[in-house]
């Protein structure tokens, strides 16, 4: 069940804690017949267009589902960590309409849509671990859009950072090292913001020590404190909320 409580970044991520998902994880086990597929970077569990039969729960790695638009260009929409349930997008059309692509090397388990909900008359926990995904799902959605519609391009920058690396923290890795497994591009098509815009707050929280490049490169940030993040990100909100205000 895709169980994270906390609130999601623009356009949003989901898990939960490390103790939650063995349960989940152990509950699938007992009760569905469901596929281990270990995929790397690049590889796809479902791509656009295909027609929908199964559902995948990630548990390891992550992804990024991708839109393409009508003119053929992909729009990074959502990330998807441990926990996270890929697949959802196909079910009322019977067809995906966006693709889920691993950034990095990851498995997820398969479990047909039908057996699923075959599974779910015997067994209710099955169902409400379903349903309570979906819920979530609409729910950082929403939570996506007003963050794109409301905080500054600095601060989408920052939070993303701060709930990748707590994505991470919540399935017992590291949340001071990230690797983003994302170019600059991908990153401001899923924040709503260009290129450059993404390059300058990444410099911007550089300068101001929240963040750091390691050596291995700039896609390698070491994260002073997640905690200030957040502090950054309020700080740039107050003069708005003064604004509303006055």
């Amino acid at each position: 069940m895709d169980l994270r409580h906390a609130t999601p970044p623009a356009r949003s991520t989901g898990a939960c804690t490390e103790t939650g998902l063995f349960d989940v994880f152990a509950l699938l086990e007992q009760r569905v017949p469901l596929q281990r597929r270990l995929l790397h970077a690049g590889d796809a569990p479902c791509r656009a267009g295909e027609p929908f039969s199964s559902l995948h729960l990630v548990h390891s790695g992550c992804f990024k589902v991708v839109n393409i638009t009508a003119d053929g260009r992909e729009q990074v929409v959502a990330l998807q960590f441990k926990g996270d349930w890929l697949g959802f997008d196909g079910i009322a059309a019977g067809r995906h309409a966006c693709e889920a692509i691993a950034m990095d090397t990851s498995e997820v388990w398969s479990i047909r849509y039908d057996t699923l909900l075959q599974a779910g008359v015997d067994c209710p926990a099955l169902l409400a671990l379903l349903h309570g995904a979906m819920s979530q799902a609409i729910t950082r959605d929403r939570e996506s859009l007003l963050s794109l519609c409301t905080l500054p391009a600095d601060a989408r920058v920052a939070e993303f950072l701060r709930h990748w690396a707590d994505s991470l923290g919540q399935c017992g890795l590291r949340t001071d090292q990230i690797t983003l497994r994302m170019t600059r591009a991908e990153i401001g098509s899923y924040l709503g913001m260009t290129l450059e815009s993404v390059s300058r707050a990444l410099s911007r929280l550089a300068r101001e020590g929240h963040i750091r490049f390691t050596e291995r490169g700039r896609r390698h940030l070491h994260i002073a404190s997640t905690e200030a993040l957040a502090g950054f990100v309020q700080r740039l909100l107050e003069p708005r909320a003064a604004g509303v205000l006055l």
